[in-house]
C-alpha cells in the first residue's frame, strides 16, 4: 500500500523539467503589491497600525497643542527629549511615519471600496439565484403535501408563494423544469450596502480629518481679567497653522475677559481644593458688528467667527508696579504666572524692567495663593489652597543685561540668568522680596521700590478652527449607522419549490440559505411556510 505524497517517508516529488514558473516581471510585481495592499486584511493591519502609532501623541506633549509642555519636557529630559525629537514624536500627526501609514490606509481603503462597490450594484441587479435540485442539503429544510383533492380549487402554490416572499421584503424570480416549479428569493443586500456606507464613510473621515488638519489652526492665548485678546496673528502666546492656512483666513473679532469665577471644594475634606467650576464671563465683538456677553465653561466652549474657544485653564496674575528712586513708575502690569504641578496653583512667573532703572531688572517669582510653610523645612514656601485667602508673592532679583536689545526675540515665560547677577534670594545672603497684596519693599542695592497692588485671575483660551469638523461629525454618524446595519440586517436566500408526485399530489419544499450567521433563518422558513399553507387555505394572510 503506497504512502500518502505528504508522508513523512515519502519520497520528494519529482519536479516536471518542462514546467517553468512564470516570472512576475515589474508589473506583475506592481499588480501583486496592489492587491496585497487592497485586501481587507491589510487595510485592518494599517487601521490598528494608525491607532498604535496614534499612541505616542498622547504619551508625550505635542507642538501642535502644547508647545510650553514640549519644552518643559526638553529641561526635564535633556538626554531623552533629543532623541524623541529626531524619530518626530513631538509632531506625531504630521511626522513622516505617522503619514506613510495615513497615506497607505487612504490608498487601501480606495482599492477595497471600488470594486466592491462595482460588485455590490451587479449583483442588486441580477435575478436570484437558480433553484438548487436537492434543497434537502440547505438549512431549515422541510415538505409539506398538498393533495391532489385540494389543487382544483387552489390557487396557484408558486405565484402564491411569489406573492408571500414579496410581502416579506424578498426579491423573487420563478424557474421552471421538468419535475417542479419553483420560487427563488432574497433579500438583506442592505447589509452589504451598510458595510460600504461604513468603509465610505471612515475614507470620508480620514479625507475630512487631513482637509480640517491642513486648511485649520490652533492657537493659545493668555488673557487677564479686564484685559482682551484680538484674532489676529500677533495677539496669540503660540500658534499652529495647518499646511496649507492663509492669515487671511482669520476672522476679525475680539474677546474681552470681564471676571473669571472659579469654585473650590470647602466642605469635604477628602477634596478640599478640589476645582468644581470654572467660569469665563466675556464680551465678544465681531465678526461685522456683533457684539454680546457670554460665558465660557470648560466644557462648553464658544463658537465665533468659525471657530471654537475653549477655557483649557487659568491662573492667578500679580499686579505689580516697579518705581525708580525718585518714585517714577518704570514698570506697571499685571503678570501672568504659570501654575506649576500642584493643585493649590503654586505658580511661576517672571518679570522684566528693561528701562528706567540704573540696570535692567529680571525677577523670578512664585506665588504662593494660600501661603504656609514647606513640608521641606529651611524657610521654604509652599501654598495650602489654591483660593486667594492669604496669597503671597517671592521674588529672586537678578541685575544686567537681559538681551532684549539684541533683537532676538524672548518669551516673557522664561528668564535666561546666565549673564545676569543675583541680587537676592537663595544662595544669595539677601533673602528673597515677598510681598503681600498692597505692600511695597525696596529693590537690592537701591534700584528702587517693587509693591504688590493686587491680584487678578487670568483664563487660558484656545481657539480652535477647523473647517471640516462638520463632516467628521457626518461621516462618523455614517461609520455608526454602516456599522450597525451591516451587523444586525440579515442577508438571506429562501426557496419554494413545488415537485409533482406519481399520485397527483405535490410536495412543497421549503429551505433557505444565510451568508454569515443567523440564528432566525429556521424561524425565517418556517414562518413563510405557514403564511404560504394559510394563503392556499385561503386564511387571509400574515
Amino acid at each position: 500500500m503506497s504512502r500518502p505524497s505528504d508522508h513523512i517517508d515519502a519520497p520528494p516529488q519529482r519536479e516536471d523539467p518542462e514546467v517553468v514558473q512564470p516570472k512576475l516581471g515589474p508589473i506583475g510585481w506592481i499588480r501583486w503589491f496592489w492587491r496585497q495592499l487592497t485586501s481587507m486584511r491589510t487595510a485592518l493591519f494599517l487601521l490598528l497600525l494608525l491607532a498604535i502609532a496614534a499612541v505616542p501623541g498622547s504619551l508625550v506633549p505635542q507642538r501642535s497643542s502644547d508647545p510650553n509642555g514640549v519644552t518643559k519636557y526638553f529641561s526635564e529630559n535633556p538626554s531623552l527629549a533629543p532623541v524623541l525629537d529626531k524619530l518626530q514624536f513631538f509632531d506625531v500627526y504630521t511626522s513622516v511615519w505617522f503619514s506613510a501609514i495615513y497615506l497607505l490606509l487612504f490608498a487601501s481603503l480606495i482599492g477595497c471600496i471600488i470594486p466592491r462597490t462595482r460588485h455590490h450594484f451587479e449583483a442588486m441587479r441580477a435575478k436570484p439565484p437558480r433553484t438548487p435540485v436537492r434543497l434537502t442539503r440547505m438549512s431549515g429544510f422541510q415538505a409539506r403535501i398538498l393533495p391532489a383533492a385540494l389543487r382544483p380549487d387552489a390557487p396557484d402554490p408558486i405565484l402564491t408563494a411569489r406573492d408571500v416572499l414579496k410581502a416579506n421584503r424578498y426579491r423573487v424570480a420563478l424557474y421552471q423544469d421538468a419535475r417542479s416549479t419553483s420560487v427563488s428569493a432574497e433579500r438583506g443586500y442592505l447589509r452589504e450596502t451598510g458595510n460600504l456606507v461604513f468603509h465610505i464613510a471612515l475614507l470620508g473621515v480620514l479625507l475630512a480629518i487631513g482637509v480640517g488638519g491642513g486648511f485649520g489652526y490652533t492657537g493659545q492665548k493668555i488673557v487677564v481679567e479686564g484685559q482682551s485678546f484680538v484674532n489676529s496673528l500677533p495677539s496669540y502666546n503660540s500658534f499652529n497653522p495647518g499646511r496649507f492656512f492663509n492669515d487671511a483666513s482669520l476672522v476679525p473679532f475680539s474677546i474681552a475677559v470681564d471676571k473669571l469665577d472659579v469654585a473650590y471644594e470647602t466642605k469635604n475634606r477628602d477634596a478640599i481644593g478640589t476645582p468644581l467650576d470654572y467660569t469665563a464671563h466675556v464680551k465678544t465683538t465681531g465678526p461685522g458688528d456683533a457684539s454680546s456677553d457670554t460665558t465660557i465653561k470648560v466644557n462648553e466652549p464658544l463658537a465665533i467667527g468659525g471657530t471654537n474657544v475653549y477655557l483649557l485653564g487659568n491662573g492667578y496674575a500679580p499686579t505689580i508696579t516697579v518705581k525708580d528712586p525718585a518714585g517714577k513708575v518704570v514698570f506697571n502690569d499685571s503678570v501672568p504666572f504659570i501654575p506649576q504641578a500642584d493643585p493649590n496653583l503654586t505658580s511661576l512667573g517672571f518679570v522684566k524692567v528693561p528701562d528706567g532703572l540704573k540696570q535692567q531688572v529680571g525677577m523670578i517669582g512664585f506665588f504662593y495663593p494660600t501661603v504656609t510653610e514647606s513640608s521641606t523645612g529651611g524657610g521654604a514656601l509652599a501654598s495650602k489652597f489654591p483660593g486667594l485667602n492669604d496669597p503671597v508673592l517671592s521674588l529672586n532679583v537678578y541685575a544686567g543685561d537681559l538681551g532684549v536689545d539684541d533683537g532676538v526675540p524672548q518669551s516673557v515665560y522664561s528668564l535666561n540668568t546666565d549673564t545676569l547677577k543675583q541680587l537676592a534670594g537663595p544662595p544669595t545672603k539677601t533673602k528673597a522680596l515677598q510681598l503681600k497684596p498692597g505692600q511695597t519693599v525696596e529693590l537690592p542695592n537701591g534700584l528702587g521700590t517693587i509693591s504688590l497692588d493686587g491680584v487678578k485671575r487670568f483664563a487660558t483660551l484656545e481657539v480652535h478652527h477647523d473647517p471640516a469638523q462638520i463632516w467628521v461629525l457626518v461621516f462618523a454618524i455614517l461609520i455608526l449607522a454602516g456599522l450597525l446595519t451591516s451587523l444586525f440586517v440579515p442577508r438571506r436566500r429562501l426557496w419554494v419549490k413545488a415537485v409533482e408526485n406519481p399520485d397527483g399530489s405535490l410536495t412543497l419544499e421549503y429551505a433557505g440559505l444565510a451568508r454569515g450567521e443567523d440564528p432566525n433563518l429556521l424561524a425565517a422558513v418556517t414562518a413563510v411556510a405557514d403564511q404560504h399553507s394559510r394563503a392556499l387555505a385561503g386564511s387571509p394572510k400574515t
